[in-house]
């Protein structure tokens, strides 16, 4: 923990070759989740154990089998066409076996978060595509090989709302995490292109990212801790998945004086050094939602007469609109991250005493529909105790709303990304 001239505490940050495809792969690459399924029938019908290498610095499903697995997908709240593409998940990953750094083709960059840079490869050996993260650490070997024992809990988070892992290794001064692709890429690239989020996609977006942190909590008691928009991961399938939960202490321990960029979407709670909890994930959660929603970060609050520009007379009719949020900062300059084109940043520590000392930020009125605002309002409350849980977040009118709506996740993001719907796995032409 570390002190600065704010008097804030702050922890640490959380963390081409052609190849034949196997019945199964070619069945998944197809979308024919059916097939896929039934080219496998005799993997099914057997205990297949993935042998365990944890102490060779790789991590395989260990003692898991697959049977256990699928036994775990009946158990959860879920629906036919989500269950089948998870069974079809697993039985790709079962043959994948053991990762080593020869393995892979390197396709493409992808992005660099969270301390690492993350980067599409093919897998030779199964032909699958994934997105591989590298994490450069300078620790000592025993670190590391904790590390991956502790990552070895993500072979069995398994859920349509959490990004799927291959498995992790070390090599050349390097941790290696191995996920599933998503296409679509992250939040806060799909909101560069755009512009800002509609209502509607953020609706669906909240409530895929409330069952993931459900889950992770209910079935795993894991706090994400990192929730902002470049966690959050869609696909060309209409799915939308969360990644980069801490679930390893050791790693976000050898990362917490590295990076500080996560820190921004940080609860009060969080940056003053107290007692968190899951309220921490409703507060960056709620943060998310307002930058998506305005299309920028809004701490502190941008001008009026920029949002007035962007929302015109919907904006301008309410007259609250237009009074400077009170603060006791002047002049009020918005924090754009990443570089991005604006007014000139804050400094990081001028920022977090903002989030820690300052009105919370809110969605403009008469923009957004009023129950929209009201769920934004409860999780960007200062005071942890008044947040809503996840379960009460979930039955909240404006969430409930969007679980039956039908919203069209998979055409949005393909027009904003200029993707034709796919199978994410399936190789480029």
């Amino acid at each position: 923990m570390s002190k600065n001239k704010f008097n804030l505490t702050l922890p640490p940050v959380e963390p081409d070759p052609v190849l034949t495809p196997s019945p199964v792969e070619a069945a998944a690459r197809s979308n024919n989740l059916a097939a896929a399924i039934s080219s496998t029938k005799t993997l099914t019908q057997t205990s297949v154990v993935i042998p365990s290498v944890i102490d060779s610095g790789n991590t395989t499903m260990g003692h898991t089998t697959l049977e256990a697995l699928q036994r775990q997908l009946k158990e959860l709240d879920i629906d036919d066409l989500q269950r089948q593409r998870l069974q079809v998940f697993l039985l790709q990953k079962q043959k994948v076996g053991e990762l080593n750094d020869d393995d892979f083709d390197k396709l493409g960059e992808l992005g660099a978060g969270n301390g690492g840079v993350v980067t599409r490869v093919r897998h030779r050996p199964s032909g699958l595509i994934m997105a591989r993260k590298l994490i450069h650490l300078e620790v000592k070997p025993a670190i590391k090989k904790q590390i991956i024992r502790e990552l070895k809990v993500l072979h069995e988070c398994n859920s349509p709302h959490i990004v799927g892992f291959y498995g992790a290794f070390y090599s050349d001064g390097e941790i290696s995490i191995c996920m599933e692709y998503m296409d679509g890429g992250s939040l806060d690239l799909i909101l560069k292109k755009a512009g800002r989020i509609p209502e509607p996609f953020l609706g669906k977006i909240t409530t895929a990212v409330l069952k993931g942190l459900s889950y992770l909590r209910d079935k795993h008691q894991i706090i994400h801790r990192d929730v902002k928009p470049s966690n959050i991961l869609v696909n060309s399938r209409g799915e939308i998945k969360i990644c980069d939960f801490g679930v390893s202490g050791q790693l976000i321990d050898s990362m917490a004086n590295s990076f500080v960029g996560t820190r921004s979407y940080m609860s009060p709670e969080r940056l003053q050094g107290t007692h968190y909890s899951i309220q921490s994930d409703v507060w960056s959660l709620g943060l998310s939602l307002v930058e998506m929603a305005i299309g920028m970060y809004p701490i502190p609050p941008p001008d009026p007469n920029i949002l007035a520009s962007m929302f015109g007379a919907k904006f301008t009719e309410d007259p609250d609109n237009m009074t400077p949020s009170p603060s006791s900062r002047s002049p009020r300059q918005s924090y754009f991250p990443g570089g991005t084109n604006g007014p000139r940043p804050m400094a990081i520590f001028e920022l977090l005493d903002y989030i820690v000392n300052e009105p919370p930020p809110k969605l403009p009125s008469g923009v957004f529909s009023s129950e929209f605002k009201d769920f934004v309002d409860r999780c960007l409350k200062k005071n942890p105790s008044e947040r809503p849980a996840l379960g009460t977040l979930m039955g909240h009118e404006w969430a409930k709303k969007w679980v039956s709506e039908n919203v069209d996740i998979a055409g949005w993001v393909c027009k904003i990304i200029e993707l034709p719907p796919s199978t994410p796995t399936k190789p480029s032409d």
